[in-house]
């Protein structure tokens, strides 16, 4: 009698293993799984099954996820045909995933290829296996949400009593033995951010102030006004952990002692408007240096209160000399000689020749800048002003001009060229921030 010819069956195996640990041995996880899936392929020889040579491992990757280079280099061999039975030690270490496995067996019906679990006998062709796998898939992924929430479970109860449970520590702390330890250095700059911020009450200004001291995030980047205000909201520098929204005693130290947090967040709960009105009232006066008079005597800041109101000058020092009278503009308002000021600076934006002047200037050291691009930028700045703080405001303008010139029949204000270069370079970078 002839023997019947047997179909060779070329058998991939797959094997996972959810964490590293333990995948540095000789002998892994994954080296089991390979020899058990190898035998029970050794066992079926009389039926064709032959091993093919490639492997398909993922090691240190959840079960959770179908992005897995084992996995997506397996799938891929499969479409191409190379591939007609995938054997794997457990059901499992394919998918946890009810979901993600049917995606999966999908691909397998499509290109006639047949899954095999050595310890979980069944045959996906047939419709018991298929209610087999179903099953066995639903257990799977119910073992896998339990142990998800009895993870979250311990993660809340360790916070409850105030453990470190992992993640990027604070700045100011380090991780020592799983707990926080404070960083002395880091923490002194953190001690001085939140003792600045209660003299300035500007997260804006405090940013500015950290990036002229030189101090850094942990990653090497300038502090921005987002990490300065997460880290004055952040309770762990009072010894505290939170979880949820609710805050517990801590197991490590404190950095910042409470009555200077509540003086902190005293300022925070105010609005950004009053804040911003504080920061203007302690900022130098903006044309301080540059307004000159008729005569050429300089003009000095100063002020007077009635019933409780601020009222600023700008008054010559030809006046503070020689008295009333020695000077044609003895006297100007300050606040209607700034508001002048900026109204001619903000028409300066608005010129087409300006901005051509400041392109020109611009383009001898930047090449990739077009005059569109300097338009653009020095526009910006129209619309942007009033949201910006009074000190940027009184930066901006120490930066653009070189000197006011006032006089009976108006004003001349004096711009510098090389300023507006630099505004310009400025608003490229994206350096000019709305105060907040």
């Amino acid at each position: 009698m002839t023997k019947p010819i047997v179909r060779k069956l070329r058998c991939a195996i797959y094997t996972r293993k959810s964490s590293e640990e333990g995948l540095e041995q000789e002998f892994n996880s994954l080296h089991a799984q390979r020899e058990a899936c190898e035998a029970y392929i050794a066992s079926q020889r009389s039926e064709g099954w032959v091993l093919v040579h490639d492997q398909y491992d993922d090691g240190g990757i959840s079960g959770g996820t179908l992005d897995r280079p084992g996995l997506q280099q397996l799938m891929a061999d499969i479409e191409d045909g190379l591939v007609d039975v995938v054997v794997v030690y457990k059901i499992d270490r394919l998918s946890r995933s009810l979901a993600d496995f049917a995606k999966l067996v999908e691909v397998f019906d499509r290109n006639d290829v047949t899954f095999v679990s050595v310890t979980q006998s069944f045959n996906t062709t047939t419709s018991m296996g298929r209610l087999t796998l179903n099953i066995l898939l639903s257990f799977a992924q119910f073992e896998r949400e339990v142990t998800a929430e009895r993870i979250r479970d311990k993660v809340a109860a360790s916070r409850k009593k105030g453990m470190w449970m992992g993640g990027v520590p604070p700045y100011g702390y380090r991780v020592e033995s799983r707990k926080l330890i404070i960083d002395e250095e880091r923490a002194a700059h953190v001690r001085w951010a939140f003792e600045r911020f209660i003299k300035i009450g500007s997260g804006t200004e405090l940013a500015r102030e950290t990036a002229a001291k030189g101090i850094l995030t942990p990653k090497g980047n300038p502090m921005d006004k987002k990490f300065i205000y997460r880290m004055l909201n952040n309770r762990a520098y009072i010894g505290e952990a939170v979880h949820k929204g609710e805050s517990y005693p801590g197991e490590h130290d404190a950095i910042i002692d409470r009555e200077t947090w509540d003086r902190v967040h005293a300022i925070l709960q105010e609005s950004p408007r009053k804040r911003a009105a504080r920061t203007r009232a302690k900022t130098p006066a903006m044309l301080k240096g540059l307004l000159y008079g008729p005569d050429g005597a300089a003009f000095s800041p100063t002020h007077t209160r009635k019933r409780d109101r601020l009222y600023r000058y700008y008054v010559s020092q030809t006046v503070l000399k020689h008295g009333a009278g020695s000077c044609r503009v003895g006297r100007v308002s300050a606040g209607e000689i700034e508001t002048a000021v900026i109204d001619q600076l903000r028409t300066v934006f608005r010129q087409p020749e300006i901005v051509a002047g400041t392109w020109k200037a611009a383009r001898a050291n930047a090449d990739d800048i077009t005059e569109a691009d300097a338009r653009a930028a020095l526009q910006q700045l129209d619309p942007l002003w009033d949201e910006l703080f009074p000190a940027e405001q009184a930066r901006i303008v120490a930066l653009l001009i070189e000197r006011v010139d006032i006089g009976t029949d108006g004003l001349n204000v004096r711009l510098r060229v090389d300023g507006l270069r630099g505004l310009a370079r400025e608003m490229f970078a994206g350096g000019i921030e709305a105060a907040a």
